[in-house]
């Protein structure tokens, strides 16, 4: 009977007598290490050791008695019956031959630390960590533990945390028999943390499953503040492809407020009564919250570590990270398998949207793809679980695993503080609940009974509605949409819905609309931070500074946002193509952001006016035109994302059209160099009647039927009193555009059309498809009724 194991003789296949957490430590320590992962020393108390705990106390029967009386149907008596068990442990005496075991491999470990260390304490359960279940947190963690009293006293309390009530929750859900589980400890080697940061990081967005990317998240100081969703984190997102293999792999940013710091206590050894006393949340200095918290090279090789372990273990892995503040090196001390998307084995795609407008009480992240409704519940504390009825929305400060079996009531989970990898969305993913995290507000704008509608259907962000809303939902089985031989491309704006989306039948992306991203992830007109130094309006400076701050030029904050941003869209099609629309802003849109009323003409019709092409090289624009293209050569030589096409909007003349492109070229942005290929939008008469012109200057052409319609009719698209005059069937226009299409067969140049008519109306499709359009580009909520107005006038032709 081996009561020790020292993690060097651990391989993944001991998970029976060192549970899940131990032998994934073990596992990594003894294999990974040589490809340059570094994982902490330590060694694993085996389940012979607690099996031993409970024999010497004759513990077995008291234990099974106990649990014999607990209600599996309400858990009503959880908490009691929980209680009542850890007691009998906590009172019960731990082995003298068991203790001196496990001090003389501390001691050891001690001896090859080689200076003053502390120790984490863990509890692994024998069925922990599995790929068809995660126990993750639901056993206890003891940090900063130092001294041999203290280490047995953790290990005793290890013991005791097997029948926590979110332990005991758990092994009923899930059919394990509570007295074939055991527990393991874990003695490691603390990393020290609390002086640099910490986090965790996921092998796949754990969101929606898209399988391309590394997702990190962390925050200064040890990580218990990750994992258990008490701050918002820094995230990043790697997309994994390109590692090693590009200058920037790197698709994000997020800087989190990151509000607390937990650090080590001042206390000292002796002074230490509980285990729970040797930490301490401290609050972030102002200076740290507006730093991030890992540098591009440590993102980088944290990525790459990720992808060695989910290769190793052949699965999705969900993996804990620290940075040690003294010698400055990253390390790795936990990895597990992912649990929601690898189970997950689904052809349909659910879609909602709501159908009416609220009053908006809070927003944050949103996890999950869903809307609900129902009754708001105020807890503060786990133990007020009998307030929470079945299907009623919990709303909290923030949840620990203490709350798990709280949490499996809820149909949606609210929560003030945390962030996309925070405990509440970890286990809103595994329950088939959604969350909004992170609302800094949340349970003082949302009253107890309230009735409430929360939508998380726009993928990375949460809204929590006054009332009960209406909704759709709308589910689609991808497997039964039919293929087509017209390509079938999506229209997408808002970079967070990009890796939904891609799981939808499509070829691409027709049109990514810059301008939306300008408006809703900078905010802020680009000439006032090429030319901030002469901004006339104290206010504007002052929130420009602020929305600036992680940068020292401000050309900067605009090129990289809008670099990442783009990144993100390219990254989740990638290698199919994404054709960008370069800004098409009017000029009283461009007013509108921040500090564009300075650098903006005062028109009479926008519309016709100062907009697209005629911006780029006019010297009101140009040096902002100069920014954009910046970012686009980002995307596609440092990021490498070729398949990032890039398109001229309103460009009435060829004239323009070359002035554009000599500016592009400028910029590094040349026709065909690196496969670079430019479209235009045909949305003006001229382009029509000129398509074999405009052919020599480019290399496909996007129809916009709304212009276009509007342009050759000379009807206001936005008037209600031209209503009935403005029509995509005009024959004026039906035959500018067959005009195109016939011109761009002749010049072998690219034609696509982007729109809701060929979704609306299937004989607008034939007509697309009959006079031989390459590609059709759809809305996402349009898509699936395009595709299949598509496929049938493809049957009749």
């Amino acid at each position: 009977m081996k009561l020790i194991k020292h993690f060097s003789e651990i391989k993944i296949n001991d998970i029976s007598s060192v549970g899940g957490k131990n032998a994934s430590l073990g596992e990594m320590y003894s294999l990974l290490s040589t490809k340059g992962i570094l994982v902490p020393e330590g060694f694993a108390v085996t389940s012979e050791g607690y099996s031993q705990f409970l024999t010497e106390n004759k513990l077995t029967p008291v234990l099974s008695s106990l649990l014999a009386e607990l209600d599996i149907k309400s858990f009503n008596n959880l908490s009691a019956i929980g209680k009542q068990i850890r007691t009998k442990i906590m009172e019960s005496t731990f082995p003298k031959s068991l203790e001196k075991e496990i001090i003389k491999a501390y001691q050891l470990l001690v001896k090859n630390s080689g200076d003053e260390k502390t120790y984490a304490i863990r509890s692994s359960a024998t069925a922990e960590d599995l790929p068809n279940a995660s126990f993750a947190g639901q056993q206890e963690t003891y940090l900063n533990v130092k001294g041999e009293i203290n280490l047995i006293k953790a290990c005793h309390r290890c013991y005791a945390s097997l029948f926590t009530d979110r332990a005991i929750k758990y092994r009923s859900d899930n059919g394990f028999d509570h007295m074939k589980v055991a527990l393991s400890i874990g003695v490691q080697t603390m990393i020290r943390s609390d002086l640099a940061s910490s986090g965790v990081m996921f092998t796949i967005d754990p969101d929606t499953g898209f399988d391309k990317v590394v997702l990190i998240s962390g925050a200064w100081g040890l990580g218990e503040n990750v994992v258990q969703g008490t701050i918002n984190t820094d995230e990043f997102l790697v997309y994994k492809p390109f590692l090693g293999k590009v200058k920037n792999p790197i698709i994000a940013h997020k800087l989190g407020s990151k509000l607390k710091t937990m650090v080590y206590s001042v206390l000292n050894t002796d002074e230490i009564v509980r285990p729970e006393d040797a930490i301490v949340n401290t609050d972030t200095s102002e200076v740290k919250r507006n730093e991030y918290v890992l540098n591009d090279e440590e993102i980088i090789q944290l990525s790459k570590w990720a992808c060695i372990i989910k290769e190793h273990y052949k699965c999705n892995m969900d993996i804990e990270w620290a940075k040690d503040g003294q010698n400055n090196k990253l390390y790795i001390v936990q990895a597990r398998p992912e649990t929601v998307h690898s189970n997950k084995k689904n052809s349909d795609y659910k879609e909602y949207s709501l159908l009416e407008k609220g009053e908006k009480l809070c927003s944050g992240a949103g996890i999950g793809n869903k809307i609900v409704s129902g009754k708001a519940r105020i807890l503060h504390s786990p133990s007020e679980i009998s307030k929470l009825n079945k299907g009623e929305i919990l709303v909290t400060e923030k949840t620990d695993p203490d709350w798990d079996p709280v949490l499996k009531k809820a149909t949606a989970i609210i929560t003030n503080q945390g962030g996309r990898t925070s405990h509440a969305a970890i286990v809103a993913r595994e329950v088939g609940a959604i969350a909004v995290v992170g609302t800094s507000n949340g349970t003082q704008k949302i009253k107890d009974g309230q009735l409430i509608t929360v939508s998380t259907a726009k993928e990375n962000t949460g809204d929590v509605f006054n009332g009960q809303l209406k909704w759709d939902e709308k589910v689609i089985d991808i497997s039964s949409v039919p293929k087509t031989k017209t390509k079938v491309m999506l229209i997408l704006a808002h970079p967070d819905e990009a890796f939904g989306y891609s799981q939808l039948p499509n070829d691409g992306v027709g049109l990514m609309r810059m301008e939306f991203i300008i408006s809703n992830s900078i905010g802020i007109h680009p000439m006032a931070l090429k030319h901030f130094a002469t901004i006339n309006d104290s206010k504007v400076k002052t929130k420009i500074k602020r929305l600036t701050s992680l940068y020292k030029n401000k050309e900067e904050f605009f090129i990289n946002k809008l670099a990442e941003s783009t990144a993100k869209i390219a990254a989740a099609f990638y290698p199919k193509e994404v054709i960008v629309r370069m800004s098409d802003f009017k000029s009283n849109e461009y007013a509108n952001l921040i500090g564009g009323q300075q650098f903006e003409p005062n028109e009479e019709n926008p519309m016709i006016g100062f907009r697209g092409a005629s911006r780029y090289y006019h010297p009101m624009y140009k040096d902002a035109f100069e920014m954009e293209c910046k970012a686009m050569k980002m995307v596609r030589d440092e990021m490498g994302f070729t398949n990032v096409k890039l398109m001229i909007p309103f460009c009435r003349t060829i004239s323009e059209a070359e002035k554009v492109i000599t500016v592009m070229d400028a910029c590094g942005l040349k026709r065909k160099e690196n496969g670079l290929e430019l479209y235009v939008m045909i949305e003006i008469p001229s382009n029509a009647l000129l398509a074999e012109e405009f052919a020599k200057h480019f290399d496909g052409f996007s129809i916009g039927s709304n212009d276009l319609t509007q342009l050759t009719l000379g009807a206001d698209r936005d008037s209600e009193l031209l209503s009935e005059i403005f029509s995509p069937f005009d024959p004026a226009v039906m035959q500018l555009i067959e005009m195109t299409l016939t011109k761009s067969k002749k010049t072998k140049t690219h034609t696509g059309l982007c729109g809701q008519a060929p979704s609306d109306y299937p004989e607008y499709a034939k007509f697309l498809v009959k006079n031989g359009i390459d590609s059709i580009s759809f809305n996402p909520d349009a898509l699936i009724k395009g595709i299949e107005n598509i496929a049938e006038a493809e049957k009749n032709i």
